[in-house]
């Protein structure tokens, strides 16, 4: 289960990145605003579940 979610954290990063790059792209500040709180948020989530051992 700790891979899944490990998994999931990983795919939340790679599409809030590809939102800001997008949003760049697009100029569209709401698309990269955003794609920057899903990488904040899986980051943060990520860390929490790293310390919480799984």
């Amino acid at each position: 289960m700790k891979y899944v979610l490990a998994a999931v954290t990983v795919l939340a990063v790679t599409l809030g990145l590809a939102g800001v790059v997008y949003g760049e792209a697009d100029d569209s500040p709401g698309l990269q605003l955003l794609g920057a709180l899903l990488v904040v948020g899986a980051v943060g989530y990520g860390v929490r579940l790293a310390r919480r051992g799984g």
